[in-house]
């Protein structure tokens, strides 16, 4: 009888338990004595990253019987992530996550009754922390976003600009967005109506937000040798018009090539935000897992995947000289209903959306496996989460999104 894909919620179940087993095998990673506060918080989001992704991102990396860097930590959670909906959207479940608040899909830091909710970076920033947004999509995101603005509406994204600046104060800003920076017409340092997509273009409502920028103390850089040369403890750092990158089908034009890549982002943003002996918070985001599994595209899921891992890395080398650091490695929702399958000569599935995709090779391995998408949009499944520091027990289980809040909360000892 043919072995049937493995479905996405008994890989949950199977993650989970399998974290659970390596707890005690993983705890050298977790065993240095941890104050029972955290100075600093180091909060990874893989956007769309569902169990599916992140074993299938483990086979692509290190193979059958390797280990990511997220799942070698020594607590692990099953997180809920419904909205007011059943299926959340980016923004409602950042809000979730960055406010304690279930909200609308589409709403940015308001709770249901568009009450605007502080976040946790907000509150770390009153404690006297340095704060930071790290993400390969615009800056000014629904993620990000739900971390350091409060709108309606996550595409009035100039305005989401303008509150970093003005309210939130943010004091690290690295990822994509520029055309958001700018208003129509004025193209800034990357040009309107690129090759690549002819369709960016500045298109912003605030004015020039860069300026603005620099007159409170930024310092704009939008290439890697800027960025490292910088020795600013505020940096807006934009490094393309839109993302980070091009999504689409797998053969159609698509590319994850981040100028900057994500592992060099988060390195510049804890040595900057480290400079702050009361600590810091910093959230750093891989949206091309998302982005392409919105378009079933899973060679560069699993490619964008990689680097979140090595990215988390960094993180967790930089925990192990400081131990007052909670690190966590959590997703907003599932996207694209993916599940794992073997290779065989049939495809069972039928064509478009529900197509399998590959066969991929596992890292140093001759075997191979397909993935399976059942949408091109997100799913409702629960999601792993992982995490270590000072407070990650509190992050152990089941449990809605909105707790991850509270436990970053608590973590820290904010009020």
């Amino acid at each position: 009888m043919k072995k049937k894909a493995i479905a996405a919620a008994t890989l949950s179940l199977a993650l989970i338990t399998s974290f659970g087993v390596n707890q005690m095998a993983d705890a050298k990673e977790g065993k240095s004595a941890h104050p029972d506060k955290a100075k600093n918080v180091i909060m990874f989001v893989g956007d769309g990253m569902g169990a599916s992704h992140r074993e299938a991102i483990r086979l692509a990396a290190q193979g059958l019987n390797g280990e990511l860097a997220m799942n070698n930590m020594p607590v692990a959670g099953n997180v809920h992530t419904h909205s007011t909906s059943v299926v959340t959207d980016s923004a409602a479940a950042g809000t979730a996550m960055a406010t304690g608040h279930k909200t609308f899909n589409g709403a940015i830091g308001v709770d249901e009754n568009k009450k605007p909710v502080k976040s946790i970076l907000e509150m770390a920033s009153e404690a006297g922390k340095s704060t930071g947004l790290v993400t390969t999509s615009q800056i000014t995101d629904a993620t990000p976003a739900s971390l350091g603005a409060h709108v309606n509406d996550r595409n009035k994204q100039s305005e989401i600009a303008k509150q970093y600046l003005e309210n939130s104060k943010v004091d690290v800003l690295l990822g994509g967005g520029e055309d958001y920076w700018y208003s129509k017409g004025d193209e800034g340092k990357f040009k309107d109506h690129p090759a690549k997509d002819k369709e960016e273009e500045s298109k912003g409502n605030e004015g020039d937000l860069v300026a603005k920028a620099e007159k409170l103390g930024y310092d704009y850089v939008t290439n890697q040798k800027d960025l490292e040369g910088s020795n600013s403890h505020r940096l807006l750092g934009l490094f393309a018009n839109e993302e980070m990158f091009e999504q689409n089908p797998e053969g159609e034009g698509d590319l994850y090539d981040p100028v900057v890549p994500l592992p060099d982002m988060t390195t510049k943003a804890i040595d900057t935000l480290s400079q702050n002996k009361k600590g810091f918070f910093l959230m750093v985001e891989e949206e091309g897992i998302d982005e392409m599994s919105h378009e079933n595209n899973g060679k560069l899921m699993m490619k964008a995947g990689k680097q979140l891992d090595k990215s988390v890395q960094v993180a967790k080398d930089y925990a192990k000289k400081h131990p007052d650091t909670l690190v966590l490695v959590a997703a907003d929702h599932e996207s694209g209903g993916l599940s794992i399958e073997e290779v065989t000569p049939d495809d069972e599935s039928g064509v478009g959306v529900s197509k399998e995709d590959g066969p991929f090779t596992p890292a140093h391995s001759k075997d191979e496996f397909n993935l399976d998408w059942s949408t091109n949009e997100h799913g409702g499944q629960s999601v792993p989460l992982t995490a270590q520091g000072p407070g990650a027990e509190k992050l152990q289980g089941t449990y809605e999104n909105t707790e991850i809040f509270k436990a970053m909360k608590e973590a820290m000892h904010l009020k």
